[in-house]
């Protein structure tokens, strides 16, 4: 434990300077995540898996009023059942654990440890789907999958990670590019208006597309250094797994068809997303719609003055269980340790209480995105003036995060222009393009950076790469 009231932050190395330092000293010292015994792969701990909680149950309730059922599958796939759609496998062969021993015997078939579940569900959607009235088939489960990863980094690429994958069966074409569409949309409404992180949305290219998707849609958010990272995808299968996996149904017209099928997710990586966006020098900033404890009330001198501590609860209380509220009444600690502790965990409001306040019928609000400084605010009304706070809090942390997204979409004038763009990490370049896969590659080739989103906007003028018509506004930036 510290043991002045500025230890506690002292070791975080400054955002702006040693970002990557930053990053994970905030991890550590929020108490948010933890290193593990095995190679690549985190221990999270109560206040990281608290957010993860908060945006399982968000996702969970938007997921039901659209008709998606929770289910659970097997974390084995059978070697065969991998290798069944051929670009799927390719895609994800140099990440696949495999288990190839039960106990002290050799197992006659290999098991690959579930990478994504595509293999293991579809075998399932076989034998349930039988005709037009099955479908659509909208499940989804929650838990873990392993990519063995060369180069890991907590939260943002782990060898086990946490996530939903939502496998859906439809009759049409059609149905499943709205199921895909329909699953960005509420992707987004997540990302922007819980977790306060504006996204560019459309599609992958080709040669960034899910391994055995005919086209993926994404979301793609962009940190403050410069680096974009993918928040969320949501594939448009076709038939590919269907024809793989004989998933077939007799339709209305009396004649046997193969589904259509989706697959989408989120991970555990939208916790890196958040921090990495909103924290500063002081430790986490959390959007209040996330955040596991949104305020805390700070009693000063408590102990001397039992009026003082009583009047915390009572507040605490009136708040009812729409906020969620902690009253810090430990007494070892001072309160300018209090203030740096609940700062750290970016708890968004600190409301302190004295005995002066008492008198007063005040108490100070003070604001973690660091906005309009300490305030007074009237014991009356307390619990409005709350509310009111912190959904300005969110406000303002939304509208600085888009702020910043917006000033780095940068549009060049010439093919070098946008490679020296992409290497100095100046944020999303805008390239318009041709189809031509070739371009693609020597654009990535030369800049290092990667297409990030194909959006929905209309190509005009020349390709950048190769001068041919431009068919596409293609986003390109360094990525994590």
């Amino acid at each position: 434990m510290a043991t002045s009231d500025k230890e506690i932050v002292k070791e975080i190395p400054r955002k702006s300077e040693r970002f990557s330092d930053w990053y994970t000293a905030v991890l550590l010292k929020s108490d948010m995540v933890d290193y593990s015994p095995v190679r690549g792969c985190m221990v999270v701990r109560p206040y990281g898996w608290a957010i993860w909680e908060g945006i399982q149950s968000w996702l969970d309730r938007e997921f039901k009023k659209t008709g998606h059922q929770n289910a659970a599958f097997p974390l084995f796939v059978p070697e065969s059942y991998l290798k069944k759609e051929a670009e799927h496998v390719e895609g994800f062969a140099p990440q696949v654990a495999w288990v190839t021993h039960g106990g002290d015997d050799e197992l006659g078939e290999r098991l690959a440890v579930r990478p994504t579940s595509e293999a293991i569900i579809m075998p399932m959607y076989a034998k349930w789907i039988q005709s037009y009235r099955d479908l659509p088939l909208l499940i989804l489960q929650w838990g873990s999958v392993v990519r063995w990863e060369k180069a890991t980094r907590l939260f943002l690429r782990t060898t086990e990670f946490f996530w939903h994958e939502g496998h859906t069966a439809h009759q049409t074409q059609q149905e499943a590019d709205d199921e895909c569409r329909l699953i960005l949309d509420i992707y987004k409404r997540l990302l922007e208006d819980v977790l306060a992180i504006p996204v560019l949305t459309g599609r992958k290219t080709d040669s960034e597309k899910f391994a055995g998707a005919d086209w993926t849609y994404t979301l793609e958010a962009l940190m403050p250094d410069g680096q974009a990272i993918q928040a969320g995808t949501s594939h448009f299968l076709g038939q590919n797994f269907a024809k793989a996996f004989d998933v077939k149904f007799l339709d209305r017209d009396n004649t046997e068809k193969y589904v259509w099928t989706t697959s989408w997710a989120v991970t555990t990586r939208l916790i890196g997303s958040l921090v990495m966006q909103h924290g500063d020098n002081r430790g986490l900033a959390l959007p209040p719609r996330i955040a596991p404890v949104q305020v805390v009330i700070v009693p000063i001198r408590h102990e001397q003055t039992p009026a003082v501590l009583a009047r915390a609860r009572a507040l605490a209380a009136s708040l009812g269980e729409g906020v969620r509220v902690k009253v810090d009444d430990r007494d070892e600690f001072t309160p300018g340790w209090k203030f740096n502790d609940w700062e750290m965990r970016g708890v968004p409001l600190r409301v302190e209480l004295g005995p002066k306040d008492l008198d007063k019928n005040q108490c100070i609000f003070a604001a973690r995105d660091g906005e309009g400084g300490k305030r007074a605010v009237s014991l009356d009304g307390f619990a409005a003036a709350v509310v009111a706070e912190l959904d300005a809090i969110q406000a303002r942390m939304y509208a600085r995060a888009k702020s910043y997204l917006e000033a780095h979409v940068v549009t060049p004038r010439s093919l070098d222009e946008a490679i020296e763009m992409i290497k100095e990490r100046q944020g999303f370049v805008r390239v318009p393009m041709s189809k031509d896969q070739r371009a693609e590659e020597a654009l990535r080739d030369a800049s290092g950076g990667s297409p990030r989103v194909v959006t929905d906007e209309p190509a005009a003028g020349a390709c950048l790469v190769t001068g041919a018509p431009a068919e596409m506004i293609v986003y390109y930036a360094r990525a994590y």
